[in-house]
């Protein structure tokens, strides 16, 4: 019997900062850039009753573990259950099972942070964001460790909800966080600009960007949906978190080419190319760089190797056993 620690929510929430959360999926990402294995989510639709089963993979062999996400959405109960195996990469032995949906949203935000840190300006201070939900907010707290922020503003088409957003993170953060009335006025005169929403069409004009702006859009994996529009992507130094993605998943690129507004080579990179210094990051001030982030395993395992590695030190959590193969075939 090979014995695994089961982690709860609650156990796992509290072991870690949004900064750490952002330093190992930076080097994840370095990882899978010097070649560790990654594949992009794969899903599978029901209509009835409507709901998708989806999971993605990674292989960290310098972080010492494997695994990744397996999860549930909608359905009967019109919920999202995620469960999170970790393996050894030595032993391939599960480490750990993870409930994992809390640490979602943080270890997303450290993505599209680790994107930030490697695109955008270094003197980027003003932040806009389109969206005012769990995901927006994972971004922003990841976002304000690697930049020092002055001023953030939100914008999502709920005024209650845009109101809640900044004033919780105004409370949280040194930055000044206000609600904007328009899309544009979240992302005209920013530096970074942040896409968390579930819109299925564009969320701004590309004319609201000004030259120099960075742009995470993380909100949609679709083919057929998409958060910025083909002239956005046409304008940028576009980078994707997985080449996978590109014919899978990544609707603003498949549309852009669909539009005509770029052709096949007009992705620069992969994220974890730019951050082993296999490609290059910004190497303008003027440029407008664009991150397509729609989750993977290579932010996945890096955190929960973390958790599991906080909470066995802690004591915490509760031994499950599994049964190997060798001893469970007939």
């Amino acid at each position: 019997m090979t014995e695994t620690l089961f982690l709860r929510n609650d156990e796992i929430m509290d072991l870690a900062t949004p900064a750490e959360y952002v330093d190992v999926v930076r080097e994840g990402y370095r990882e899978h850039g010097e070649g560790a294995p990654a594949e992009p989510r794969r899903l599978l639709a029901n209509e009835e009753p409507p709901g998708m089963m989806t999971g993605y993979f990674a292989v960290l062999p310098e972080a010492g573990a494997m695994g990744g996400y397996t999860y549930a959405a909608g359905f009967g109960n019109r919920d999202a259950h995620f469960i999170l195996p970790l393996f050894d990469v030595e032993s391939g032995e599960p480490l750990a099972v993870l409930d994992g949906a809390g640490l979602n949203p943080f270890k997303t935000g450290a993505a599209g942070a680790v994107g930030v840190d490697a695109l955008a300006r270094e003197d980027a201070s003003r932040l806009g964001v389109i969206g005012s939900g769990t995901q927006a907010r994972g971004q922003v707290l990841a976002t304000a460790t690697v930049r020092d922020l002055d001023t953030i503003s939100v914008y999502s088409r709920t005024p209650d909800n845009r109101e809640a957003f900044a004033t919780e993170m105004d409370d949280r953060l040194d930055a000044t966080v206000e609600a904007v009335e328009t899309s544009a006025a979240a992302v005209s005169g920013q530096d970074i600009v942040i896409t968390a929403t579930n819109a299925s069409e564009p969320v701004f004009e590309s004319a609201a960007l000004d030259p120099g702006t960075h742009v995470t859009a993380m909100g949609q994996y679709n083919s057929e949906k998409r958060e910025i529009d083909g002239t956005t992507v046409a304008r940028s130094t576009y980078v994707v978190d997985l080449n996978g993605r590109l014919e899978q998943d990544a609707g603003a690129y498949i549309m852009a080419r669909e539009e005509g507004a770029i052709d096949a080579d007009h992705v620069h990179a992969e994220l974890g190319e730019v951050v082993a210094g296999e490609a290059a990051g910004r190497t303008s001030t003027e440029e407008i760089t664009v991150l397509d982030s729609g989750g993977t395993g290579i932010e996945t395992v890096a955190v929960a190797k973390l958790l599991y590695d906080r909470a066995s030190q802690k004591g915490l959590g509760e031994t499950i056993e599994f049964t190997p193969a060798s001893e469970a075939f007939l």
